[in-house]
C-alpha cells in the first residue's frame, strides 16, 4: 500500500513539473492545438493508477496469505506446546518415580548395611518361600531343638521323624569389600574375610543344629542373594566343598524353591501311600463283610431248602389226607346195599 501511494505521488509531481516548464500562450484568436505531451501524461497517470490497483490487490492477497500462515503457525505452535506440556508431565511423573525408587534403594542400602536388619531381611525372604510352598503343619519357625538351639526354620518331611533344618545367613561385608577392592592387598583381605565368614556360618550350623536322630543331614544354609550364591560357586568352590563335608548345603532363593517343590512331591507320595494303606484296609473290611454275607446267604439257602422239603412233605401228607377223605366221602355217599335174602 505504501508503494502505491509513493508511485501516485511521483506521477502527480511529474505532471506538475511538465506543466510548469511549458509556458502559457497568450490568448489569441488563433485556434488552440492540443499538446500531445499532455495526453502522454494523462495516459501515464492511468497506467500508474492501474499499477496502483494491481499493487493494492497483490498487497491484499499477500496480507490474506500472511494472516492464514500466521493462524496456521499459531495453531501448530499451540499443538506443539501442548505436546511439550504432556511430555513434561510424563517426565515429571517419571522423575517422581525415579526419586521414589532412589529412596527405596537408599532404604535397602541402609537395611543391608546393618547386620541385624540384613539378617531379618534374609529370614523374612526364607519364611515367605517356605510359607508359600508348604502347609503350616509341615514347618515351624524359630523351633527349639533338644539342645536349646533355635534354627530359623525346621521342616517335617512325611515318613521321616528327623527334622530338616534351614538357617539363613547373609555374608555381605566380605563380598562388598571384594567388589570395592582396588589393590591386591585389599582383594586378599576381602577374600580372607569371605572365607572366614562363610566357614564360621557353616561350622555354626553343623555344631548347633545337626543332632543325630533328631535332625537329618544335610542341613540347609540359605543365602538370600542369587549374586552372592553365584560368587560363592564361582570364586569359592573350596568353601562349597567344605560345607558339603560338614553336611551343610548352601542354597539360593531359587534352589530353596526347588527344594520346597521336591518336598511337596514327597508329601504327595506319602499321602498317596497313606491313602493306599487306607484303601487296602477298607478293602479288607469290605471283603470280610462280603464273606459274612455269603455265609448268611448260605444259611438262608439251607433254611429255604429245609422249608422246601417240609412243604413237599406237607403237600404229600395233605395229598394223602385228601385222598382218604375222598374215598371216605365216596363210601358215605354210596346207596346202602339191600340185604341178601335167603331163597
Amino acid at each position: 500500500m505504501e508503494l502505491a501511494l509513493i508511485l501516485l505521488a511521483v506521477a502527480v509531481v511529474a505532471a506538475a513539473v511538465i506543466l510548469a516548464f511549458f509556458p502559457r500562450r497568450p490568448a489569441a484568436a488563433e485556434p488552440v492545438i492540443a499538446d500531445p505531451r499532455l495526453d502522454e501524461v494523462i495516459r501515464g497517470q492511468g497506467a500508474i493508477a492501474e499499477q496502483f490497483r494491481q499493487t493494492s490487490a497483490q498487497v491484499e492477497a499477500l496480507k490474506q496469505r500472511l494472516g492464514d500462515s500466521l493462524t496456521e503457525n499459531a495453531t501448530k505452535t499451540a499443538e506443539t506446546l501442548g505436546g511439550i506440556g504432556a511430555r513434561l508431565s510424563v517426565i515429571d511423573e517419571a522423575q517422581k518415580n525415579i526419586s521414589a525408587l532412589s529412596g527405596h534403594v537408599v532404604g535397602l542400602q541402609q537395611v543391608l548395611a546393618n547386620k541385624q536388619s540384613r539378617g531379618a531381611f534374609g529370614q523374612a525372604q526364607m519364611e515367605e518361600i517356605v510359607r508359600d510352598g508348604l502347609p503350616s503343619t509341615l514347618y515351624d519357625f524359630q523351633f527349639t531343638l533338644s539342645n536349646r538351639n533355635r534354627p530359623d526354620c525346621v521342616i517335617r518331611i512325611p515318613g521321616n521323624k528327623a527334622l530338616l533344618v534351614i538357617d539363613s545367613k547373609f555374608p555381605l561385608e566380605g563380598f562388598s569389600g571384594l567388589r570395592n577392592a582396588t589393590t591386591e592387598e585389599e582383594k586378599k583381605a576381602a577374600l580372607a574375610q569371605v572365607r572366614a565368614t562363610v566357614s564360621k556360618h557353616v561350622n555354626d550350623i553343623a555344631e548347633k543344629y545337626l543332632i543325630p536322630g533328631e535332625v537329618q543331614t544335610p542341613a540347609i544354609m540359605f543365602v538370600p542373594s542369587e549374586s552372592l550364591y553365584a560368587d560363592l560357586h564361582d570364586s569359592f568352590g573350596d568353601m562349597i566343598q567344605k560345607a558339603h563335608r560338614a553336611n551343610v548345603i548352601v542354597v539360593s532363593p531359587n534352589i530353596l524353591m526347588l527344594a520346597i517343590s521336591t518336598i511337596q512331591t514327597v508329601m504327595k507320595d506319602a499321602r498317596m501311600r497313606e491313602q493306599a494303606d487306607l484303601i487296602k484296609q477298607e478293602v479288607g473290611v469290605l471283603l470280610n463283610d462280603v464273606r459274612l454275607l455269603s455265609d448268611r446267604v448260605s444259611k438262608l439257602q439251607a433254611h429255604f431248602n429245609q422249608a422246601d422239603a417240609d412243604i413237599k412233605n406237607i403237600l404229600i401228607s395233605t395229598g394223602k389226607i385228601t385222598g382218604r377223605a375222598e374215598r371216605i366221602e365216596k363210601v358215605e355217599l354210596a346207596p346202602p346195599e339191600a340185604p341178601n335174602r335167603l331163597s
